[in-house]
């Protein structure tokens, strides 16, 4: 399965110039004057499209919102360590994006951010359980 999260924005150009600082992956033939469409992992894609081409899919005005109302959906997703993720929201930021929270728990390390339209990402570093076989090794040697 192909996964495009569709979102309307109100400068595409703009947009566009958000996601590449990003680092994502800019999709040339499936991008154009009125739309960008960016990988953001295999099989998975940010369609970001003008709000005219937005609407002209049909039955979908009254969804269009802005950066001013605040994002019915958070897009979550897991990146290989916690220094990609501080990175991530890094490079958001310097692109002129607004930060929000960080949160540290025992399993995992997420940030948020919003991009310049108000698209809510959440990216995060889940943590790994100690080995099991450390545990064991513990016990077998203070049986011994």
């Amino acid at each position: 399965m192909t996964l495009f999260l569709s979102c309307p924005v109100a400068d595409v150009e703009r947009a566009t110039a958000f996601y590449a600082a990003l680092g994502w992956e800019l999709q040339a033939g499936m991008s154009g004057p009125e739309s960008s469409c960016f990988a953001i992992a295999p099989e998975q894609n940010v369609m970001l499209t003008s709000r005219a081409m937005y609407e002209s899919v049909g039955g979908v005005e009254e969804l269009i919102g802005g950066p001013d109302t605040p994002s019915k959906v958070t897009v979550s997703f897991d990146l290989p360590s916690k220094e990609a993720v501080d990175e991530l929201v890094e490079r958001a930021a310097a692109a002129g994006g607004r930060v929000g929270d960080t949160d540290d728990y025992p399993f995992m390390y997420q940030r948020q951010f919003d991009d310049l339209d108000g698209y809510h990402y959440s990216p995060f570093w889940m943590k790994h359980a100690p080995e099991p076989e450390a545990d064991a090794d513990a016990d077998a040697t203070a049986s011994a």
